[in-house]
């Protein structure tokens, strides 16, 4: 399999030669079934809960945040996003969908039952993906950290540098916790990966090659994004921007 040199090429500088840990094991993905998805959905933020998928679209002027009926991919409700910021992750906390952007440092919080505007709140640096715990929101901006941030303020408790075989990894998208781990998408990257919330050190890595060539996308920015867990069902989702199947892979 090629998905480790390519994670390496995601990498920040390391200062020094040293030896590095073992790569983590890498495991093809296995497809379970493949469900319709909205193709014209630049999918950023994506999540399970009470039988629908949430998600988050991006770009400028079209950003969105919608409710699915996961089996027809049927949009049942969705709320845009003021139409000047780019919208990125999502995530549930209580009642609520805590939504980022990308470059604006602004959030809002939203009714998970009406998608109605409940708040809003503002951020260092850059949003990219997000998911929650039972205490913590969790927040990626596109570098190999990952913040904890308090759920009702959204200040930042403490941050993880997440690490492949011993350096960072950067370019860190959309997440998802699973089963007491973090499960990442790596921008441009055919893989999710699998992160230990209190190391950083990546764990598992599932190559999702396959179900990119299966979707076949000429467009360079419709990349593999977007992981669902549906805990109960224990059902694990992935997508992609702009990809025409949500696909239901094998979890662990």
């Amino acid at each position: 399999m090629v998905v480790a040199p390519l994670l390496y090429a995601q990498q920040a500088p390391h200062p020094a030669p040293q030896a590095r840990p073992a790569s983590p094991p890498v495991i093809a993905a296995h497809i379970l079934a493949r469900l319709p998805h909205d193709r014209k959905a630049f999918t950023e933020g994506l999540f399970y809960r009470d039988g629908h998928l949430f998600e988050s679209t991006g770009e400028v002027g079209v950003s969105d945040i919608r409710k699915v009926d996961p089996a027809t991919g049927k949009v049942i409700r969705r709320v845009a996003i003021d139409p000047s910021l780019f919208g990125e992750g999502i995530a549930p906390w209580g009642d609520q969908i805590v939504s980022v952007t990308w470059k604006s440092g602004k959030g809002f919080r939203w009714n998970r039952a009406s998608l109605r505007q409940v708040g809003a709140f503002n951020y260092p640096g850059e949003g990219w993906g997000m998911t929650s715990t039972a205490t913590d929101l969790i927040l990626s901006d596109g570098t190999a950290q990952l913040r904890f941030l308090d759920p009702k303020s959204f200040a930042e408790r403490r941050r993880v540098t997440v690490t492949f075989a011993g350096r960072p990894l950067a370019n860190l998208n959309e997440l998802e916790w699973v089963d007491g781990t973090i499960l990442a998408n790596v921008w441009r990257q055919n893989a999710i990966v699998q992160i230990d919330p209190e190391t950083g050190a990546v764990t598992k890595v599932i190559d999702l090659t396959t179900l990119a060539k299966e979707i076949d996308a000429h467009d360079v920015d419709s990349v593999l994004n977007g992981i669902a867990w549906d805990a109960k069902g224990r059902r694990l989702f992935v997508t992609g921007k702009n990809w025409p199947t949500l696909f239901q892979i094998a979890w662990p």
